[in-house]
């Protein structure tokens, strides 16, 4: 497949998802910097507000991911505020720490339903707005869909399906002109990760805390994000060093279960310990 060329992102008209802080929000003020007409759809309204006002008063959407409904909604009134739609980011995310024997299934149950029904809902609604030979989606996977660590199966297998989603849409849309690109970040200092990492559990663990590189700052994925939409690229990556790993994912695999000795205390805490989803969830309020 060749590579698309560049569209200046000037004009271009972007939904983002997850915009109310951190990666989403720090993407929308990029993008509206570089001259690109955003739309913000979150969950909590008085940091969409600020965010929006930040990017030349764009519309906002409160919306919940996880209920179709609301996202269709949100899509149908960016593109009508825009007129029209040329990239969809789907950023909404959620992560906690999870033993998959003994911990609280309804973290599970959560985590997919935010990371891949709301990815799902996301680009299922703005595909057709999106299929022209302007148009490019984004889902935001993670390194973590690709290299599966203890404690994070929920959040890993959520993410290692929005790289499914991302790869099938890429296909589909191929006809259409339109391209879509999957996203893989590393560790980003951001609150998720801070919250996700800042657990009795994890301090447990000290193989697993040795496994984990030192968070770089979301500019880097912020950065990665304004070149990928740019570019309509395939793969958008963050650090340096996650685009190189991903294709020697089956041989990283064996180092990271590694990381695995020595966690039956971990897992004994995990169970125990109650930990929240790093964005507060509607029906927590």
């Amino acid at each position: 497949m060749r590579r698309p060329a560049a569209i200046p992102l000037a004009g271009r008209r972007v939904l983002i998802t997850g915009a109310a802080r951190g990666i989403g929000a720090g993407a929308a003020r990029r993008l509206h910097a570089r001259g690109a007409r955003v739309a913000l759809a979150g969950l909590e309204p008085e940091l969409l507000a600020q965010v929006a006002a930040e990017c030349g008063d764009a519309p906002w959407f409160e919306c919940d991911v996880t209920d179709r409904a609301q996202v269709d909604q949100a899509v149908e009134g960016a593109v009508e505020r825009l007129g029209g739609l040329d990239v969809a980011i789907a950023n909404a995310g959620v992560a906690a720490q999870l033993p998959l024997v003994g911990g609280d299934p309804a973290i599970f149950e959560r985590t997919i339903a935010v990371n891949l029904l709301g990815v799902y809902y996301t680009l299922r609604a703005a595909g057709p707005h999106i299929s022209h030979p302007r148009g490019y989606a984004l889902p935001i996977a993670s390194l973590a869909g690709a290299l599966h660590a203890p404690m994070m199966g929920a959040y890993s297998s959520s993410k290692a399906a929005v790289e499914a989603l991302g790869n099938t849409l890429r296909v589909e849309l191929l006809h259409t002109g339109a391209r879509v690109g999957v996203a893989y970040f590393g560790f980003i200092d951001t609150e998720m990760v801070k919250r996700g990492m800042q657990t009795r559990a994890v301090e447990q663990a000290p193989r697993l805390r040795q496994a984990i590189v030192k968070p770089v700052p979301p500019a880097r994925a912020i950065e990665a994000i304004e070149r990928g939409v740019e570019r309509r690229a395939k793969r958008v990556t963050a650090p340096g060093w996650v685009g190189p790993a991903l294709p020697l994912r089956m041989l990283l695999q064996p180092l990271v279960d590694r990381s695995g000795g020595g966690l039956e205390q971990a897992l004994a805490v995990a169970r125990e310990e109650q930990v929240s989803l790093t964005t507060l969830q509607p029906d927590s309020r």
